[in-house]
């Protein structure tokens, strides 16, 4: 692949980076900012939104048909980066979790009424959504095969949706929802995905899960389903392609989160080194002790090679790979490189870092749960075992341009 990108490109990295820096950073400074859970607060995220939209900072992963700036997915991998210097970079340009991968599934396999009643209100920002998939031991979790939530067909053509759903990020104050349930046993075509609506009759969140924070706005519910309907028009794709949607939705979703947690890696560097280059002890600079500069230098290079996996994966995507190898391994460096990126950071700040004078501690918590969400540590090495199994040797190969073969290539 190339790895150079396109002057536009350039300039639209170098706005969201100048944006991030003047309108977003310096607000992490005040307690004000932030709610409840250590989030940005609501009535500051609707005036950054404005000003972002306001720059033509919108909805990066959308094509500009559903009110985005068509980037593709290389072009979030530059531009995500720069969003989440800052904690609350993604939330101002619509581009977190859980509203992040949920459009992006609704624009690939959502029809023209779909897309109008449930991806057009969340890409405006008017409201927020929420993936429904995880539930309880025994159900599933990462291995959907397991799962035990129920959509029961009525005579109407309607579903009943019955079950116990945990930890949906964001359900609290979502008004979308996508949910993942059982309407067959066939092992791969067993499962359907569904749109509702936060008003529609049958189901509840049982409570919001407390968690060692921060929290994403919404929180991470447990819900039941006590016999939510839905309409036959609002099954995604068709019944019995749950496990295609989820497919769909997840890859490109978990690569989002690499983005964005290597751009909070970058801040925890950007963090330690402005503090080493002041900070003295002994007569010399952190900066210019050698133990410092090894730390910093180890973390740059982590950084760098989770952002050359996440390319790969996003170049493989956009030529129309499913990159699921590729995703699996950028999702396990870039959580890694976050975890040890905030603990190096906090180390070279001491008590500093420690304490709440700097982002350091949020992103430390953050970083943790990096490597749980969407497939733990182990599963995705699991998966890339599999290829390995199946592929041997050419696991690690090339691909290959079109060509005569034996001809030299550029």
């Amino acid at each position: 692949m190339d790895f150079t990108i396109s002057p536009q490109l350039e300039n639209l990295r170098r706005r969201i980076a100048d944006f991030v820096a003047r309108e977003v950073i310096p607000h992490e400074s005040d307690p004000a900012a932030y709610d409840a859970h250590e989030n940005i607060a609501a009535p500051l995220l609707a005036r950054l939104r404005e000003k972002a939209r306001a720059e033509g900072l919108w909805c990066l992963q959308l094509k500009p048909e559903n009110g985005g700036l068509g980037v593709g997915r290389v072009g979030m991998a530059v531009c995500y980066g720069e969003m989440n210097r800052s904690i609350f970079g993604p939330a101002v340009f619509n581009s977190a979790a859980p509203d992040d991968g949920n459009m992006m599934v609704l624009e690939a396999v959502g029809t023209a009424d779909q897309k109008a009643r449930w991806l057009a209100p969340v890409a405006r920002g008017d409201v927020r959504s929420a993936f429904v998939m995880t539930e309880p031991h025994p159900g599933g979790g990462s291995d959907p095969a397991m799962m035990l939530t129920r959509a029961e067909k009525q005579p109407s053509g309607s579903y009943r949706i019955y079950g116990r759903k945990w930890f949906i990020t964001g359900a609290e104050e979502a008004a979308h929802f996508i949910l993942i349930a059982r309407t067959s046993d066939d092992p791969r075509t067993g499962l359907s995905a569904f749109a509702f609506h936060h008003d529609a009759p049958g189901w509840r969140i049982v409570r919001r899960i407390p968690i060692m924070g921060p929290e994403e706005h919404g929180g991470h519910c447990e819900l039941e389903f006590d016999g939510l309907e839905i309409p036959p028009q609002d099954v995604l794709l068709a019944e019995g392609a749950g496990l295609k949607v989820t497919q769909i939705r997840l890859g490109p979703a978990r690569l989002t989160h690499c983005m964005r947690w290597l751009g909070l890696a970058m801040r925890c560097v950007s963090i330690a080194r402005d503090y080493a280059a002041v900070r003295e002890g002994f007569g010399v600079r952190l900066a210019d002790r050698e133990s410092v500069q090894t730390m910093l230098g180890r973390i740059a290079m982590e950084i760098e090679i989770g952002r050359l996996l996440t390319m790969k994966a996003a170049w493989e995507l956009d030529r129309g790979g499913l990159a699921r190898k590729e995703v699996s391994m950028a999702k396990v460096k870039a959580a890694n490189t976050l975890h040890l990126a905030a603990d190096t950071a906090i180390q070279i700040n001491g008590a500093r870092g420690y304490s709440k004078d700097t982002v350091l501690e949020w992103i430390y918590r953050y970083a943790r749960q990096a490597r749980i969400v969407d497939g733990a540590d182990a599963v995705h090495e699991m998966v890339l075992n599999r290829f390995l199994e199946k592929e041997a040797d050419g696991f690690w190969s090339w691909p290959v341009a079109d060509g005569a073969a034996g001809e030299p290539r550029a």
